[in-house]
C-alpha cells in the first residue's frame, strides 16, 4: 500500500493489517480525520479486502465510494477520511470488487451467546463518534456473571465466528456480528409522560436475532414490553 502523502510504500502483513492513527496499528496515518483504528485490510489467499471498523465518522471510500467492507483491486485507491492510499501487487481474479463478504449462515448460538453478543454490541450501535466494543469485564457486569466465563464464551464466539487470532479480536467479532445482521438497534419507545415519567426518551437495548427465528431477546425483556404493561395499568 502506497501513502500518497508521503510516497512511503508498506507492505501488508499476511493476514490482517490495521489503519488508523493510534499508536498500535500496524499503518499509522498523521491525518485528524483518520481514527484511532479505522481499518483493517485482510488477506485471504489471493483475496485482499478492506474493512472500515466503524469507529469514525468520516469512513472509508474505495475509488471515491464510501464502504463498509469491499474487495480490492489492484490500483485501486483507499481513502481513509481524507488520507488516501493506492494499493498494488494484488492478483488479477475473477471476483466482483463489490460483492460483500458476508457468510450467508449464522452459526448457531446458544442464548447465554446471545447475551453476550448484544452486550458486547450495545457500544458500537450508539450515536458517538470513536466507540469501542464492551470489554469482557463490562459484559460480566452486565450479565452479572464472572469475567472468566465471558471469556471463555468469547473464545468460543470466535471459533464460530472464524476469527483469527491477533490485536482487536474483540472489535472483528463485533463487526462481523452488525454486518451480518444479528444485531440492530430497536427504534426508540415513547412512553406518555404522565404515566412513566422517569422512562421518556428511553430507547430499546440492541436486538440479536437468533438464527433461524425472526425474534431476539429484545421482543422479550426490552423496555417495550414494560411500556405496554404500564399502558394497560393506566387504562
Amino acid at each position: 500500500m502506497r501513502i500518497e502523502d508521503s510516497g512511503l510504500v508498506v507492505p501488508l502483513r499476511p493476514d490482517v493489517t490495521t489503519v488508523g492513527r493510534g499508536r498500535g496499528v500496524d499503518i499509522r496515518l498523521d491525518d485528524p480525520s483518520v481514527s484511532r483504528l479505522h481499518a483493517e485490510i485482510v488477506r485471504r489467499g489471493p483475496y485482499v479486502y478492506v474493512v472500515d471498523m466503524g469507529l469514525s465518522r468520516n469512513g472509508t471510500r474505495v475509488n471515491g465510494r464510501p464502504i463498509a467492507r469491499r474487495v480490492l483491486e489492484d490500483g485501486d485507491v483507499v481513502s481513509f477520511g481524507t488520507a488516501r492510499c493506492r494499493m498494488g501487487g494484488i492478483p488479477r481474479e475473477e471476483v466482483d470488487p463489490d460483492v460483500e463478504l458476508r457468510r450467508a449462515v449464522a452459526p448457531e448460538l446458544t442464548r447465554r451467546e446471545v447475551d453476550v453478543l448484544t452486550s458486547l454490541c450495545r457500544p458500537a450501535l450508539s450515536d458517538e463518534a470513536f466507540v469501542a466494543p464492551a470489554t469482557a469485564r463490562e459484559i460480566a457486569a452486565d450479565l452479572v456473571v464472572t469475567e472468566a466465563a465471558v471469556k471463555q464464551h468469547l473464545l468460543r464466539l470466535y471459533q464460530k465466528f472464524r476469527i483469527p487470532e491477533g490485536a482487536n479480536r474483540r472489535t472483528r467479532l463485533a463487526n462481523e456480528v452488525i454486518a451480518m445482521g444479528l444485531v440492530r438497534p430497536l427504534p426508540p419507545v415513547h412512553v406518555p409522560q404522565q404515566n412513566r415519567p422517569m422512562d421518556a426518551g428511553r430507547t430499546r437495548p440492541p436486538e440479536v436475532r437468533r438464527p433461524g427465528t425472526g425474534h431476539g431477546p429484545g421482543h422479550v425483556t426490552g423496555p417495550g414490553r414494560q411500556a405496554t404493561t404500564a399502558g394497560r395499568r393506566a387504562s
